[in-house]
């Protein structure tokens, strides 16, 4: 499997000619989608099919973000509302873990059902950040909770809800965002609390879900680590925490190179998150330039990232069976709850 080693946005809902040349000759691993992309069932269908085609392999992730609230590319009609992950976060601090649990695991399941028949096999979720008080709102509701033990009981649920319908997820941010007093979409982060903290807390849940086939880095400062650089281009991070105190050995992209928290040309970042120990460069703009950037400062995946990127694609051969009707039950309760609940705040 010769494939390079990132993941590019597209420009539109349909595949230009210059884009199929593009991909017939980088051979990213993976695509990923945005709502720029998705305007139609079918139309979705026939632009993952034609990328496909023009690279040349089924074996590509087809990325996307469908946490729920906030973060959904795929909204009504195009996917079912769903809702943040609060709202199981609710459920559960009310004492009701299992059934908390179970409605999360189902709710995946049914996303995995979901973008399989529209060709996506590719989660961006679910999201293990720890939020404390005084941190920026880009985490905020998209958090299972507070604590260690019940974003890793949750989380768990979710990744499991997705590999049982054959969807890869992708745990975010590692090693945590959730101490960020910015958005690194606009700004680089800086968090200065020692190490030992961290292990205690936002690595924590992270350690936990380390057997998850596929993470996505944290473009944030860890200063008691490596003032210099964030996580997604400090080797001493990916190296010592990451792949060191975490754990960690699946499939690991950088989060989008186009984020603001990132310094340097496209070529620059590419280069430097591969070579700071990420698998695979994330790009999302859909910019071609920025792609053929991005593609020249990445290699051929080879050695461990190959051996990664593998195990991360059977993880698309799983279909096991699933209730969907109790699925869809439990999800339209927590949903009609969460309404009623932020309704009454």
């Amino acid at each position: 499997m010769q494939r390079a080693a990132f993941i590019t946005g597209l420009a539109g809902p349909d595949l230009a000619q210059e884009e199929a040349r593009f991909l017939a000759n980088a051979r990213p691993l993976g695509l990923i989608l945005f709502a720029r992309n998705c305007v139609g069932h079918d139309q979705i269908r026939r632009l993952v099919a034609d990328a496909l085609s023009a690279i040349g392999s089924d074996e590509t992730l087809v990325l996307v973000d469908q946490e729920g609230g906030r973060v959904q590319r795929l909204r009504p009609p195009l996917g079912r509302a769903l809702p943040p992950a609060a709202a199981y976060a609710e459920l559960y601090q009310r004492g009701e873990q299992q059934a908390a649990c179970d409605a999360a695991f189902g709710a995946a399941r049914l996303v995995a059902k979901d973008l399989r028949e529209l060709g996506i096999n590719t989660n961006c979720a679910p999201v293990l950040d720890l939020p404390v008080p005084g941190s920026h709102a880009i985490i905020g509701d998209r958090a299972y909770g507070t604590s260690v033990e019940q974003v890793v009981r949750l989380a768990r649920a979710v990744a499991a809800g997705f590999m049982a319908g054959g969807v890869l997820p992708v745990i975010k941010h590692i090693p945590g965002h959730g101490r960020a007093t910015k958005d690194s979409h606009l700004d680089l982060p800086v968090v200065d609390t020692e190490r030992a903290e961290l292990s205690r807390t936002d690595f924590a849940p992270f350690k936990a879900l380390a057997d998850i086939p596929s993470a996505m880095t944290a473009h944030v400062v860890f200063s008691d680590i490596d003032p210099s650089a964030p996580a997604s281009t400090s080797a001493a991070v990916i190296g010592d925490v990451i792949r060191g105190e975490i754990g960690y050995d699946g499939l690991l992209m950088s989060d989008d190179l186009g984020m603001k928290a990132l310094a340097g040309t496209m070529l620059e970042r590419s280069e430097t998150v591969i070579r700071a120990g990420c698998d695979v460069a994330l790009h999302c703009s859909g910019v071609l330039a920025e792609m053929e950037d991005t593609a020249a400062g990445v290699p051929v995946l080879a050695g461990q990232a190959l051996r990664r990127a593998e195990q991360a694609l059977a993880v698309l051969k799983n279909r096991e069976n699933f209730d969907s009707a109790l699925a869809e039950d439990r999800l339209v309760a927590v949903i009609a709850d969460h309404t009623g609940r932020s309704e009454s705040v």
